[in-house]
């Protein structure tokens, strides 16, 4: 959004930046500091915390910083009000810290973030958060919570959801309606994991079962299942359509996504709420595509003129997600102009089961996103709670108390439940306020 520059501008102008948090030191949250710390005016990273404090001070050490360590809530104020960097290893703490005008979220961890998240929530902060895995569990009920304390609760610009929103909100703001919010891949094999990974993972310096989850189907699932939550989208079937033109070959020439339309056109429903789905194998390839439709005759002779061609679905195309490199104007669109990027609509349309990825056996524990018990698929609402469907997100640190054969969705009634968690009072909240 080319006013969120200016806006930030003038906060600088004016010694009055944005005063940001974060939580989380990994791969996504180093390179969000180092856009903030570097390239961003009218902004600045005031405290970060992690599990590991190394990495919390890494953050910083990219740019010759040495921060001051802080193990309390009052150690951290001080901190921030005397404009000194910080670092900690309690989340909650920072969440809470007053001077703090925002909190980013950036684990990809559920029980944690939600702890995070909902502190930062409690004491009136803002949360830009890049965890579509917490955001596909529990979203809505955060989103209710901020909306009850005032604050803004969003995903991010610069990850694929986000991006689908901002061309989601630019083609139903010309007057063309969305039908479809799709996503770009160029693999997908729900057999993916930490094992087969593991070489990609150590060449971008990312965790292999983080890799696995984007391979194995988990990652597209969440993704696509917070942007129908933000939109009332469904999807088509259990793990959306997702054609593949690679034919298995990550390497096999891509086709234009606009030639793929043909396999999504049967499945929409013109007066339906939509659709949110992906493709394999198509260009550009780390992009992402709106298909709308629009009923002037008069519109759809300019559309053609402009290279959109006679319909009926015209295809909307951002060829890049910059992931850290957008993050910040999250912040700012969420501080200055209450505009969140992409939030709930209301109770969830979409949710993300757990789905044995080979035959599970009677005291097996499901250990993490990517990992070798399950992949995570998309499926609506309505089906999840008719079955009883274990959503993935609360499977982690499940152990399972019967046999569960490959590719057979898990239910509740098959996995005993760690105690005392956030996130599974939060989840009954949740279906308690929407089903």
């Amino acid at each position: 959004m080319i006013i969120v520059d200016t806006a930030l501008a003038r906060r600088q102008s004016e010694g009055r930046p944005i005063r940001v948090g974060m939580v989380g030191a990994g791969f996504q949250g180093s390179g969000i500091a180092l856009q903030i710390m570097t390239a961003v005016q009218g902004m600045q990273l005031c405290a970060v915390a992690n599990r590991n404090i190394a990495s919390a001070v890494g953050v910083y050490d990219q740019l010759g910083i040495q921060p001051q360590r802080c193990d309390t809530r009052a150690e951290l104020e001080q901190a921030i009000a005397e404009g000194r960097y910080a670092v900690t290893e309690d989340a909650v703490a920072l969440a809470g810290a007053d001077g703090l005008d925002a909190i980013i979220e950036v684990t990809g961890s559920i029980e944690y973030a939600a702890h995070a998240v909902l502190a930062a929530l409690e004491h009136g902060k803002h949360v830009v958060q890049m965890n579509a895995e917490l955001d596909g569990t529990i979203g809505p009920i955060l989103k209710t919570r901020a909306d009850s304390a005032g604050v803004i609760y969003t995903f991010s610009d610069g990850d694929q959801p986000g991006v689908q929103m901002n061309l989601y909100r630019f083609a139903a703001g010309i007057g063309v309606r969305p039908v479809l919010c799709g996503n770009i891949k160029g693999l997908h094999d729900p057999y993916r994991n930490p094992t087969t990974q593991e070489a990609f993972a150590k060449r971008w310096g990312q965790k292999p079962a983080m890799v696995a989850s984007f391979a194995d189907g988990t990652k597209i699932s969440f993704e696509q299942a917070i942007v129908a939550n933000g939109t009332g989208m469904r999807v088509a079937r259990r793990g959306m359509l997702g054609p593949d033109f690679s034919g298995g070959d990550p390497g096999a020439p891509l086709v234009p996504v606009e030639d793929t339309v043909s396999a999504f056109a049967e499945h929409i429903d013109p007066a339906g709420p939509g659709l949110v789905d992906y493709v394999v194998g198509a260009r550009p390839g780390p992009g992402v595509f709106v298909l709308g439709t629009i009923e002037n005759a008069r519109q759809k002779h300019y559309l053609e003129l402009y290279k959109l061609g006679k319909g009926p679905y015209y295809c909307f195309t951002t060829p890049y997600h910059l992931c850290h490199f957008e993050v910040p104007n999250s912040v700012a669109r969420a501080v200055l102009f209450a505009d969140p990027v992409l939030t709930p609509k209301g109770g969830p349309r979409v949710g993300v089961i757990a789905v044995a990825k080979k035959d599970l056996q009677p005291g097996e524990v499901i250990e993490e996103f990517g990992g070798y018990e399950v992949y995570g698929v998309a499926d609506n609402m309505d089906v999840v709670r008719r079955d009883r469907l274990l959503p993935v997100g609360l499977a982690l640190g499940c152990t399972l108390k019967r046999a569960v054969p490959k590719d057979a969705p898990l239910t509740f009634d098959d996995v005993s439940f760690p105690e005392g968690r956030l996130v599974d009072r939060l989840y009954a909240e949740q279906e308690q306020l929407f089903a």
